[in-house]
């Protein structure tokens, strides 16, 4: 897949309570970030790719939606009135702008390019300016769940910080987003226009991307069989995410200490969504090269 995973976007009402929890589920968090539209995240960096807690907290600075612009913030505030989870996934751009023209001219997108800047804090405790540009994708058929590709116009050392991505549940990446559909074969056409990949069909399951960076999407009964307990969605949703760790017995014994009630399904992990505000989350070993 010619677009990898980026980063995914989990909702949260209360920010500093999702980061207790999720540093209790062992990841190693980024100290907060303020956006100029009235939302902050704390992220779990990996190699390559990120988790992004976010949370509405000035509400009064949320730009509304309008014909031509997606409203990121309002987005994330429409979500958060029905729960919290993960609401947008964002995939590697190296020229957000040029993306946002592609998806006008293959009808899965409307907005124009969206440009901001934040502070980040570093691990020092000094500051740098980074700047991103996003472009957004949606699916009448995917209603309440959004896409956008994810350019970052910084040098990355800037963003990218070894002390950041050291997890104490061995964390190394995310390597596959999986999602609930009805229907998984009524949005291939969508994904394949959005990652401008091949998708692979087989009963009940549509996958698109290579190993290690993968979207799946799995009807009811391959939902059932992978995540069993999860409730069904009546509309496609995100779900949960695979990671890959350096050791599962690292994570293992992190979790048990933590408190972190989960399943052992084979050779994985499984932590229920209402640990991780909304997402299963999957740990696998890391596959050796």
């Amino acid at each position: 897949m010619p677009r990898r995973i980026d980063h995914l976007v989990i909702c949260v009402h209360d920010l500093e309570q999702a980061a207790l929890d999720w540093q209790t589920l062992g990841f190693n968090l980024t100290p907060t970030g303020v956006h100029p539209f009235g939302t902050s995240n704390r992220l779990a960096q990996f190699a390559g790719n990120f988790l992004e807690l976010l949370a509405v907290t000035h509400d009064a600075l949320v730009p509304p939606t309008a014909p031509g612009r997606f409203s990121f913030a309002a987005h994330n505030r429409d979500f958060l009135s029905r729960a919290e989870g993960m609401s947008l996934l964002a995939l590697h751009s190296t020229d957000a702008h040029a993306d946002a023209a592609r998806f006008r001219a293959d009808g899965i997108g409307a907005s124009a390019p969206f440009d901001f800047g934040r502070d980040a804090v570093l691990p020092d405790g000094t500051t740098a300016r980074v700047a991103f540009s996003l472009a957004f994708a949606t699916d009448p058929a995917m209603p309440g769940i959004a896409f956008f590709t994810c350019q970052q116009r910084h040098p990355p050392e800037l963003f990218w910080k070894a002390q950041y991505q050291r997890h104490p549940n061995g964390a190394l990446r995310v390597v596959e987003m999986v999602m609930s559909a009805a229907e998984p074969a009524a949005h291939r056409d969508f994904l394949e226009r959005l990652t401008e990949g091949a998708a692979e069909l087989a009963p009940g399951r549509l996958t698109i991307g290579e190993r290690g960076d993968q979207i799946t999407l799995l009807g009811p009964s391959e939902l059932a069989r992978r995540l069993p307990g999860l409730a069904n969605s009546a509309s496609p949703r995100f779900c949960a995410a695979r990671l890959a760790v350096a050791d599962l017995d690292v994570t293992r014994r992190t979790l048990k200490h933590n408190g972190v009630g989960f399943e052992t399904t084979g050779a994985m992990l499984l932590v229920p969504p209402a640990a991780a505000h909304g997402l299963a989350l999957e740990f696998v070993e890391q596959e050796a090269n």
